[in-house]
């Protein structure tokens, strides 16, 4: 009872660090101080409620408490926000008829402007690219894409957005990795079955 109690308040506490770290991204960038602070706090309630060292490492008591850290709060938030509003924004196939991997991708327009690009439906398109393919395919069942969308937060702990970025383009760059693999392989099983063919064909 006292776990759902705290796990309770922490939550309506990340969800309120959560407009603060929103709002600090907008005005004052991704790594500003009063985003930081924020976040420190969060692992300090952590540590102090699990009675762990200032020195040790929250990313596996977040995993344990299932907790989302305050950075991972804000792309969950975010692109929530995003699967309720899809007809806030563009699909690339929406834009262009050209038939590439990216025709899902949400479009991002051509801007310089650095308020434009820290805004919901900017930055909201750009984080939901970044998404592993086999959470962008529950879009159209918005309780299974949340519920899956927690889980690889919850698992993969991000401590800041970047760090959520870079996380996806390695999955991305192994994904790719595979599967051209697969077509080397089947390539080859193709030749290779060719080849026989061609050898077994009697001569005349």
């Amino acid at each position: 009872m006292r776990y759902k109690q705290f796990k309770f308040g922490c939550d309506q506490s990340v969800t309120k660090g959560t407009i603060i770290w929103e709002q600090s991204n907008l005005f004052f960038g991704g790594n500003s101080h009063p985003s930081n602070s924020t976040f420190k706090i969060q692992k300090r309630i952590i540590r102090i409620i699990t009675n762990t060292g200032s020195r040790d490492s929250c990313r596996q008591l977040f995993r344990q408490l299932q907790i989302l850290s305050l950075p991972s709060q804000y792309v969950f938030t975010l692109l929530v926000f995003v699967n309720k509003n899809r007809g806030l924004f563009q699909s690339n196939s929406e834009i262009h008829d050209l038939n590439t991997r990216f025709n899902h991708n949400l479009h991002l327009p051509s801007t310089n402007s650095t308020l434009v690009q820290k805004g919901v439906l900017y930055s909201g398109s750009k984080i939901y690219n970044y998404l592993p393919s086999n959470i962008k395919v529950l879009s159209n069942d918005t309780k299974f894409f949340k519920t899956t969308l927690k889980s690889y937060l919850t698992d993969h702990t991000f401590y800041s957005l970047d760090e959520f970025l870079s996380v996806s383009i390695l999955m991305t760059m192994v994904l790719c990795f595979f599967i051209w693999l697969l077509i080397a392989i089947r390539s080859h099983l193709t030749f290779r079955r060719l080849m026989s063919t061609i050898v077994d064909v009697p001569h005349r």
